[in-house]
């Protein structure tokens, strides 16, 4: 009795499963959703990453440390130095070759041991650069110039990783799979992010110089594991020895041109752009915002970045299952603005206010738009893809957004310490006082920009509609001659 009733429960888990469970519908006998899963573990890493640096560490240095915001922006703008290159390292990967046969593993192995020596190094020289060595007559420069060097190789490792593993996931996939596989590889990233934070949150709750080192030597051996773990017995071999030579593949210039052939295709990267500098400049200031204007604590403000992913979260599932992301996935794009401006307006309102309440809204909401908007361009451009160039495409994009975001860390910083210099001498500036002032201003150009970026997205909607009327048009005076033709 027990035996078949726990039948009937796993076959109704089964049946109800694919409509119930997001991405099983990607999974196929070849490469089954356990294997999807664990190849999406690197993407867990550089969630990781992406949280200490922009999240945790931002907070420390800033307010712990007191290292001047524009310091900390270009520290944090440093790992994307490689963003431009991100098309240039997916380009060698689909070109690649070994005598073992691997085109995408060689990248990712690499990646993972520029990110593990980038983590070895930073705890030590944020010691230096908080003042440590100083006591041990060691000048204050070397603690500027191996943060600097640690940031750099964790930023390379990063974007090595992540090109090259997006790659391969779209490689062991079906075409018509590929956004919904880049869709659950992109929430495997936000899983990675709050997880992330909530641990580095409940190791910091009691901070100390000591226990940053901790955290950040176990976030390095984290990635170690994580990674070899994703790319075990991933790529199939296809050893070149004692094969034909095969043609040569076209330059990284004569891909680059397929790749921008067509309509719109400068817009397009260009409303990637512009659409991620105006989510990513709060990206390290939210953080400093709440411990500063709204006076929360390390631990909550480290929390906050788990917010901005959940709200990631929810809206690439929101993408994912939507018929909209297939149909025109620039109308997504749209959508994930249009929520971005009043999410930003919200964290504008809880300054003057103080409502804590307000601001965690705000912030969860532009984790959802970001994700929509993410969502939307990078659908757009897997569908732009040559064939066979997954890795140009991929890494086109991420170029674009990744070189993008790090413009916009960089300004973030040095805009509000700009703003308050300027503002200092009035008291009030709108109803905003103190360091308010200057965080303000940023989310204001911010909400400009994603109002710019509903005006880029507009020509490629109208463009879609005209056409769809067009091909119901032509249907109908086609059905229309075939009935007048009719006996």
């Amino acid at each position: 009795m027990l035996n078949r009733l726990s039948q009937r429960v796993t076959e109704a888990w089964i049946s109800y499963g694919p409509r119930f469970m997001p991405f099983t519908d990607v999974a196929t006998p070849d490469l089954p959703l356990g294997r999807l899963l664990r190849l999406s573990l690197f993407q867990i890493s550089v969630g990781m990453a992406l949280v200490l640096l922009v999240g945790t560490l931002n907070r420390v240095m800033i307010v712990e440390l007191n290292v001047p915001a524009s310091l900390v922006g270009i520290m944090l703008a440093l790992p994307l130095v490689f963003a431009p290159f991100r098309a240039l390292i997916g380009y060698s990967s689909d070109t690649h070759r070994c005598e073992l046969g691997w085109r995408r593993v060689p990248f990712i192995w690499k990646g993972t041991m520029m990110q593990f020596g980038g983590f070895a190094i930073m705890p030590f020289a944020l010691l230096v650069l908080a003042g440590e060595g100083q006591a041990g007559n060691a000048p204050l420069w070397i603690g500027h110039g191996a943060t600097a060097l640690a940031f750099l190789a964790v930023g390379a490792g990063l974007h090595t990783v992540q090109t090259a593993g997006l790659a391969l996931a779209t490689d062991l996939t079906a075409p018509e799979s590929h956004p919904r596989v880049v869709g659950l590889m992109y929430v495997m990233l936000l899983v990675g992010m709050i997880v992330s934070a909530l641990l580095f949150g409940a190791a910091l709750t009691n901070f100390s110089p000591g226990r940053l080192v901790q955290v950040i030597q176990g976030a390095a051996l984290t990635t170690m594991i994580l990674n070899v773990t994703a790319m075990w017995k991933q790529e199939t071999r296809n050893p070149p020895r004692g094969r034909p030579a095969p043609a040569p593949d076209p330059t990284f210039r004569e891909s680059w041109a397929a790749f921008c052939t067509g309509e719109h295709a400068i817009r397009c990267l260009v409303i990637v752009g512009l659409g991620t500098v105006g989510f990513t400049m709060a990206d390290i200031l939210l953080e400093p915002f709440g411990g500063q204007v709204l006076n929360m604590s390390v631990a909550a403000t480290t929390q906050l970045t788990a917010l901005l992913a959940l709200g990631g979260l929810l809206g690439f599932a929101l993408a994912s299952n939507s018929p909209t992301s297939e149909e025109n996935p620039h109308r997504m794009a749209q959508s994930g603005t249009l929520i971005g401006i009043p999410a930003f307006v919200l964290v504008v309102i809880a300054a003057p206010t103080g409502a804590t309440g307000l601001f965690l809204v705000g912030n969860f909401l532009i984790g959802v738009g970001g994700a929509m908007f993410a969502h939307g361009t990078l659908t757009a451009t897997m569908k732009r893809a040559p064939k066979k160039q997954a890795g140009l495409a991929l890494g086109a994009w991420g170029s674009v957004q990744a070189t993008a975001a790090g413009i916009a860390m960089a300004l973030s910083g040095v805009l509000r310490d700009g703003a308050n210099l300027v503002l200092a001498p009035s008291e009030t500036v709108w109803g905003f006082t103190g360091a308010a002032k200057g965080y303000v201003t940023v989310y204001t150009l911010e909400i400009a920009l994603l109002v710019a970026t509903l005006i880029a997205i507009a020509p490629l909607l109208r463009r879609r509609t005209e056409t769809r009327v067009s091909a119901s048009d032509q249907d109908a005076a086609t059905v229309s001659q075939t009935n007048s033709s009719a006996p």
